[in-house]
């Protein structure tokens, strides 16, 4: 049976951590003292829910949750420190700390480390996430115990949620451009300048035309998409940013 650990002090454990050439030592006081934290924990560095959902959007809403009053968010799995460090550079998850729990110690000390054996992963972390305050948890997400992986209760819209209600939330924004085009430059700096946040996809590193056409019927770039639905081009966009 699985615990809510609410009102208790996490563990009291020392992470070994891996910056670009060292170790480093970083222990439960280094992250939680004087903090406002969330962790978000998770089965495996690289694993797909892990990869394509669970870490993308804590880092997208990281800037939100600054905004009311969370000074930090952790991403923990039971994988090494050089795992997790690729792994992070991998996601481009800056605004994420990630904390390697090698050993299991801190999972194992909230009681959520489990076998994963029939998967050929040995022990690793039960889904989860919680608030964190001066080392006290206030609030925790865990996953239900049903088979497989589930994913319901841990992610970062239901942390807003209990965080902040009436927060907004950020616009899923795409841009296609490629490398030189002036209206590209200039969509990207009306986003910016509007403080919206965007995901960038360069022509043949990131697609081809043959997808460009496939996704806005056009292979003329930019193209700005927004909440799943398309803008156009830098003259299109700018009209939208002014009706908003």
């Amino acid at each position: 049976m699985l615990q809510d650990r609410t009102g208790q002090k996490v563990p009291n454990v020392t992470f070994r951590t891996r910056t670009d050439r060292d170790w480093e030592d970083v222990t439960t006081d280094d992250i939680f003292k004087g903090k406002t934290v969330i962790v978000f924990s998770l089965p495996g560095a690289f694993t797909p829910t892990c990869s394509s959902t669970h870490v993308p959007r804590f880092n997208q809403l990281a800037p939100v949750f600054k905004q009311h009053g969370v000074d930090e968010i952790v991403c923990m799995s039971v994988n090494d420190g050089f795992v997790m460090k690729a792994w992070q550079e991998d996601e481009n998850a800056h605004n994420l700390r990630f904390i390697p729990d090698g050993n299991g110690e801190f999972t194992e000390g909230m009681g959520l480390l489990v076998d994963k054996d029939d998967l050929g992963f040995g022990k690793r972390s039960w889904r989860y996430s919680m608030l964190v305050k001066d080392g006290t948890i206030e609030k925790m997400f865990i996953e239900p115990e049903e088979p497989g992986d589930p994913f319901h209760v841990s992610d970062a819209d239901t942390m807003l949620e209990y965080i902040a209600p009436n927060a907004p939330k950020p616009a899923d924004v795409t841009v296609f451009t490629r490398v030189g085009c002036p209206f590209c430059a200039k969509a990207k700096d009306m986003l910016k300048d509007a403080g919206m946040q965007f995901e960038e996809l360069v022509l043949n590193k990131d697609y081809t035309e043959e997808t460009l056409r496939a996704v806005a019927a056009s292979t003329m770039v930019p193209q700005v998409f927004i909440n799943g639905e398309k803008v156009g081009g830098s003259d299109d966009l700018e009209k939208w940013l002014a009706s908003r």
